[in-house]
């Protein structure tokens, strides 16, 4: 993994940090206090790409819909394709828990 090459103290407290984060409202507290906007913006639009890319979204059909360069889809894609599937991970425990809520509100 690349991110081998950071591995350590610093980057542990982070993760742990983020996994200490209780719902979606401290995660905009958190991250607002972390990152730029346009950080914020480029995660959230990658994982946007990654669950487009997912469905079989056209590279044209992501850029119209994200305004993601061709390279941020080439670079999401390759992840997806020869990553450590972690995209595929969130973006499969995401669906399964919208689903759950659909359901849910339907009983």
């Amino acid at each position: 993994m690349q991110i081998d090459k950071l591995r350590g103290r610093q980057l542990d407290q982070l993760f742990e940090a983020i996994l200490t984060l209780r719902n979606v409202e401290e995660c905009y507290r958190f991250f607002d206090d972390l990152c730029t906007i346009n950080e914020i913006q480029s995660l959230s639009q990658r994982l946007e790409v990654a669950r487009l890319l997912q469905q079989g979204s056209k590279y044209h059909e992501i850029e119209k819909e994200t305004g993601a360069s061709t390279a941020t889809i080439s670079r999401v894609k390759r992840c997806l394709n020869y990553g450590n599937d972690a995209y595929k991970m969130v973006l499969d425990r995401l669906e399964k828990k919208n689903k759950l809520k659909v359901s849910e509100g339907k009983s």
